[in-house]
């Protein structure tokens, strides 16, 4: 559930979700008579989606690759379709073009770039999880791609999503940012950390602010979150407010600086037109800009706009 003071900002792979149909996941026969009328979204080995000459969406039916489900994973349905996810090399198709999950989630409806974020992540998974963690033996997949199970050893495996807590960091109307050595120049975000065994979310925020920059957190609050493939992690975010402490950084973070409003302001508008000077924000796509925005609405003197 969304915080009710966050304002979904339409960042992308958290629209209306399929229903998942776990239950059809075990029954071949339906998922048999779902497959002529799936729509199927082919993937290569490299996670793109197969598109056409103008990078739109290749869906073919399953009728028109014919046979069965076999290896295809079932996604779901969507108010009328069902959907299937399958590798390009268990399929006898063709498309001229191929497109990204990052470059498809500007230029694609949201409903298939969301069904495509869910079908890259369950791909990835069954890509490093094709042998047994605990004796090494091939694993054999079923409940329509739900589960790994190992003949030999007998051990089940199931798909794992990496929590990640990401966080606007405020003290006194300043927003904290930083940046990583191998981002673009000039680019800076709200801090983002793994969760580690053991923690709460909550203590994630703490620690990875207080071990990235130094800054104490005083207390956080839970906004909302978004499924980051990228490529199989869930980012939770969260607004903070801190100590008045110098941000220090040691290895992790190139630089990390308090921003005033009117620094976030001027970043915003430069989008428009880039003058080559300040600072330059995470893309639209990414639960990181709207939390910054979500901040910036909040500071006194802001109008709905983001003028």
């Amino acid at each position: 559930m969304v915080n009710a003071e966050y304002k979904f900002s339409g960042y992308a792979f958290a629209a209306t979700a399929l229903d998942r149909g776990d239950t059809l996941r075990v029954d071949a026969d339906a998922l048999a008579a779902l497959w002529p009328q799936a729509r199927v979204l082919v993937l290569d080995t490299d996670g793109r989606a197969l598109a056409d000459a103008d990078e739109q969406p290749f869906l073919p039916l399953g009728s028109e690759l014919g046979g069965g489900p076999g290896t295809a994973i079932y996604l779901g349905k969507g108010a009328e379709t069902a959907w299937f996810v399958v590798e390009a090399g268990n399929v006898t198709v063709q498309a001229p073009g191929r497109v990204d999950l990052r470059q498809a989630a500007t230029i694609w409806p949201a409903e298939v770039v969301n069904i495509f974020s869910y079908a890259r992540g369950m791909s990835y998974w069954h890509s490093r999880n094709r042998y047994c963690g605990v004796c090494g033996a091939a694993i054999q997949f079923g409940r329509a791609g739900f589960i790994g199970h190992c003949r030999q050893c007998g051990t089940e495996h199931y798909p794992r999503v990496d929590p990640a807590i990401i966080v606007a960091v405020e003290n006194n109307g300043r927003l904290l940012l930083g940046r990583q050595a191998n981002w673009a120049p000039r680019r800076y975000s709200v801090l983002a950390g793994f969760v580690e065994p053991g923690e709460t979310f909550e203590q994630t925020v703490a620690r990875e602010v207080y071990e990235e920059t130094r800054v104490r957190v005083i207390a956080s609050r839970y906004l909302g979150s978004q499924p980051w493939p990228f490529p199989g992690a869930l980012m939770v975010g969260f607004a903070a407010t801190a100590h008045d402490d110098v941000p220090t950084v040691d290895g992790e973070l190139e630089d990390a600086r308090w921003c005033t409003r009117e620094e976030v302001a001027a970043a915003l508008q430069r989008e428009l037109s880039d003058d080559g000077q300040g600072l330059l924000l995470p893309a639209k796509i990414s639960i990181a800009r709207s939390l910054v925005e979500h901040w910036y609405r909040q500071q006194p003197g802001t109008r709905p706009d983001h003028g």
